[in-house]
Protein backbone atom coordinates (compact mmCIF):
# COMPACT_ATOMS: atom_id res chain seq x y z
CA UNK A 1 0.00 0.00 0.00
CA UNK A 2 2.73 2.41 0.57
CA UNK A 3 4.84 1.65 -1.84
CA UNK A 4 1.58 2.69 -4.36
CA UNK A 5 1.19 6.04 -2.20
CA UNK A 6 4.37 7.45 -2.32
CA UNK A 7 4.82 6.54 -6.34
CA UNK A 8 4.12 10.39 -7.14
CA UNK A 9 6.12 13.15 -7.69
CA UNK A 10 4.68 15.02 -5.08
CA UNK A 11 5.46 14.31 -1.08
CA UNK A 12 2.32 13.43 0.34
CA UNK A 13 3.34 14.48 3.49
CA UNK A 14 5.27 17.66 2.49
CA UNK A 15 9.07 18.06 2.70
CA UNK A 16 8.66 20.25 5.97
CA UNK A 17 8.79 18.36 9.15
CA UNK A 18 6.17 17.45 11.74
CA UNK A 19 4.97 20.21 13.16
CA UNK A 20 5.09 17.95 16.70
CA UNK A 21 9.62 17.56 15.56
CA UNK A 22 10.06 21.33 14.66
CA UNK A 23 8.09 22.21 17.90
CA UNK A 24 10.12 19.92 19.87
CA UNK A 25 13.82 20.88 18.34
CA UNK A 26 14.87 22.71 21.57
CA UNK A 27 15.16 18.87 23.06
CA UNK A 28 17.55 17.96 20.07
CA UNK A 29 21.49 18.01 20.29
CA UNK A 30 23.75 18.29 17.65
CA UNK A 31 25.76 14.98 17.75
CA UNK A 32 23.90 13.02 18.93
CA UNK A 33 22.24 9.57 16.81
CA UNK A 34 18.66 9.33 16.38
CA UNK A 35 16.47 6.69 14.43
CA UNK A 36 13.19 7.95 12.79
CA UNK A 37 10.90 5.06 12.63
CA UNK A 38 8.92 4.06 9.74
CA UNK A 39 10.03 7.46 8.02
CA UNK A 40 8.28 7.53 4.60
CA UNK A 41 9.71 10.22 2.54
CA UNK A 42 11.77 11.67 4.95
CA UNK A 43 10.64 14.68 5.86
CA UNK A 44 11.77 14.25 9.87
CA UNK A 45 14.83 12.50 9.23
CA UNK A 46 16.18 14.92 6.91
CA UNK A 47 15.26 17.43 9.41
CA UNK A 48 16.97 15.77 12.49
CA UNK A 49 20.03 15.93 9.86
CA UNK A 50 19.68 19.56 9.38
CA UNK A 51 19.48 20.09 13.34
CA UNK A 52 23.19 18.28 13.86
CA UNK A 53 22.11 15.01 14.78
CA UNK A 54 23.66 11.40 13.07
CA UNK A 55 20.44 10.19 11.62
CA UNK A 56 19.55 6.19 10.67
CA UNK A 57 16.12 6.53 8.76
CA UNK A 58 13.71 3.17 7.89
CA UNK A 59 11.17 2.11 6.00
CA UNK A 60 9.45 -0.59 4.22
CA UNK A 61 8.40 1.79 0.96
CA UNK A 62 10.99 1.48 -1.53
CA UNK A 63 9.44 4.39 -3.04
CA UNK A 64 9.30 6.57 0.09
CA UNK A 65 12.73 5.77 0.85
CA UNK A 66 13.62 6.58 -2.47
CA UNK A 67 12.11 10.32 -2.04
CA UNK A 68 13.59 10.17 1.28
CA UNK A 69 16.82 10.46 -0.53
CA UNK A 70 16.32 12.87 -3.14
CA UNK A 71 15.08 14.94 -0.59
CA UNK A 72 18.37 14.85 1.54
CA UNK A 73 20.73 15.33 -1.38
CA UNK A 74 18.51 18.70 -1.97
CA UNK A 75 18.53 19.96 1.69
CA UNK A 76 22.11 18.94 2.06
CA UNK A 77 22.35 16.36 4.26
CA UNK A 78 23.69 12.67 4.89
CA UNK A 79 21.33 10.03 6.22
CA UNK A 80 21.71 6.52 6.65
CA UNK A 81 18.56 5.02 4.80
CA UNK A 82 17.32 1.84 5.47
CA UNK A 83 14.68 0.15 3.33
CA UNK A 84 13.63 -2.41 5.98
CA UNK A 85 10.25 -4.12 7.73
CA UNK A 86 9.64 -3.09 10.99
CA UNK A 87 8.37 -6.61 11.47
CA UNK A 88 11.92 -7.94 10.92
CA UNK A 89 14.27 -4.62 11.94
CA UNK A 90 16.85 -5.61 14.47
CA UNK A 91 16.68 -3.23 17.51
CA UNK A 92 20.18 -3.00 17.86
CA UNK A 93 20.55 -2.10 22.02
CA UNK A 94 21.54 1.29 23.21
CA UNK A 95 22.23 2.32 19.87
CA UNK A 96 20.43 6.10 20.01
CA UNK A 97 20.38 8.77 22.05
CA UNK A 98 16.74 9.46 20.72
CA UNK A 99 13.93 7.71 18.47
CA UNK A 100 11.17 9.49 16.55
CA UNK A 101 8.06 7.48 15.71
CA UNK A 102 6.04 9.99 14.35
CA UNK A 103 2.48 8.70 12.99
CA UNK A 104 3.38 5.52 12.83
CA UNK A 105 -0.50 3.96 13.65
CA UNK A 106 0.09 1.65 11.00
CA UNK A 107 0.52 -1.27 13.71
CA UNK A 108 -2.47 -2.85 16.04
CA UNK A 109 -2.17 -3.15 19.41
CA UNK A 110 0.34 -6.15 19.85
CA UNK A 111 2.57 -5.30 16.92
CA UNK A 112 2.70 -1.77 18.37
CA UNK A 113 3.49 -3.53 21.74
CA UNK A 114 6.91 -5.06 19.73
CA UNK A 115 7.74 -2.12 18.13
CA UNK A 116 7.60 -0.02 21.65
CA UNK A 117 9.65 -2.96 23.21
CA UNK A 118 11.97 -2.37 20.48
CA UNK A 119 12.55 1.26 20.73
CA UNK A 120 12.64 0.51 24.51
CA UNK A 121 15.75 -1.67 23.52
CA UNK A 122 17.50 0.65 20.84
CA UNK A 123 17.64 3.72 23.13
CA UNK A 124 20.14 4.45 25.06
CA UNK A 125 19.80 4.97 29.07
CA UNK A 126 18.53 8.39 29.29
CA UNK A 127 17.65 8.55 25.37
CA UNK A 128 14.57 10.74 24.12
CA UNK A 129 11.43 9.53 22.64
CA UNK A 130 9.46 11.96 20.47
CA UNK A 131 5.86 9.70 19.61
CA UNK A 132 3.52 11.65 18.07
CA UNK A 133 0.14 10.19 16.62
CA UNK A 134 -4.19 10.59 16.77
CA UNK A 135 -6.05 9.86 19.66
CA UNK A 136 -9.63 7.94 18.76
CA UNK A 137 -10.77 11.27 18.28
CA UNK A 138 -9.11 11.67 14.74
CA UNK A 139 -12.04 9.43 13.60
CA UNK A 140 -14.38 11.85 13.53
CA UNK A 141 -12.19 14.55 12.01
CA UNK A 142 -10.61 12.28 8.94
CA UNK A 143 -8.05 14.14 7.90
CA UNK A 144 -5.22 11.79 8.03
CA UNK A 145 -4.62 8.45 9.93
CA UNK A 146 -5.30 5.08 10.02
CA UNK A 147 -9.53 4.06 10.28
CA UNK A 148 -8.64 1.20 13.24
CA UNK A 149 -9.55 2.77 16.55
CA UNK A 150 -7.34 -0.15 17.82
CA UNK A 151 -3.93 1.15 16.43
CA UNK A 152 -5.05 5.07 17.49
CA UNK A 153 -3.02 6.56 21.07
CA UNK A 154 -4.71 7.28 23.89
CA UNK A 155 -3.13 8.70 27.24
CA UNK A 156 -3.80 6.11 29.61
CA UNK A 157 -2.38 3.69 27.11
CA UNK A 158 0.66 5.45 27.00
CA UNK A 159 1.09 6.75 30.68
CA UNK A 160 0.71 2.52 31.18
CA UNK A 161 3.36 1.54 28.99
CA UNK A 162 5.81 4.22 29.43
CA UNK A 163 4.99 5.14 33.01
CA UNK A 164 8.32 4.22 34.64
CA UNK A 165 10.16 6.54 31.99
CA UNK A 166 10.65 10.17 32.73
CA UNK A 167 7.64 11.55 31.15
CA UNK A 168 8.29 15.53 29.96
CA UNK A 169 5.33 15.90 28.27
CA UNK A 170 2.03 13.44 27.85
CA UNK A 171 -0.92 15.33 26.06
CA UNK A 172 -4.00 14.76 24.03
CA UNK A 173 -5.07 18.34 22.23
CA UNK A 174 -6.73 19.20 18.64
CA UNK A 175 -4.76 21.31 16.39
CA UNK A 176 -5.08 22.34 12.74
CA UNK A 177 -2.30 20.76 10.28
CA UNK A 178 -0.72 21.44 7.44
CA UNK A 179 1.64 19.03 6.18
CA UNK A 180 1.06 17.82 2.68
CA UNK A 181 -2.41 16.10 1.42
CA UNK A 182 -1.83 13.25 3.62
CA UNK A 183 -2.45 15.40 7.02
CA UNK A 184 -4.80 18.42 6.36
CA UNK A 185 -6.96 19.88 8.73
CA UNK A 186 -8.16 20.13 12.36
CA UNK A 187 -6.24 17.05 14.43
CA UNK A 188 -7.09 14.68 17.26
CA UNK A 189 -3.40 14.43 18.19
CA UNK A 190 -1.15 13.33 21.02
CA UNK A 191 2.67 13.48 22.15
CA UNK A 192 4.45 11.91 24.26
CA UNK A 193 7.89 13.22 24.94
CA UNK A 194 10.02 10.45 27.40
CA UNK A 195 13.56 9.69 28.56
CA UNK A 196 14.15 6.05 28.94
CA UNK A 197 15.56 5.63 32.74
CA UNK A 198 18.98 4.63 33.51
CA UNK A 199 21.94 6.99 33.87
CA UNK A 200 23.11 9.17 30.53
Amino acid sequence: MWDERYATDDYIFGTAPSQFLEANAGLLTPGETALAVADGEGRNSVYLAEKGLAVTAMDSAATGVEKARRLAQAKGVEVDFRLADLKTWEWAPAKYDVVAAIFIQFAPPEFRAEIFDGIERTLKPGGLLLLHGYTPKQLDYKTGGPSAEENLYTRDMLSERFGAWEILRLEEYEAELNEGAGHSGRSALIDLIARKPGVV
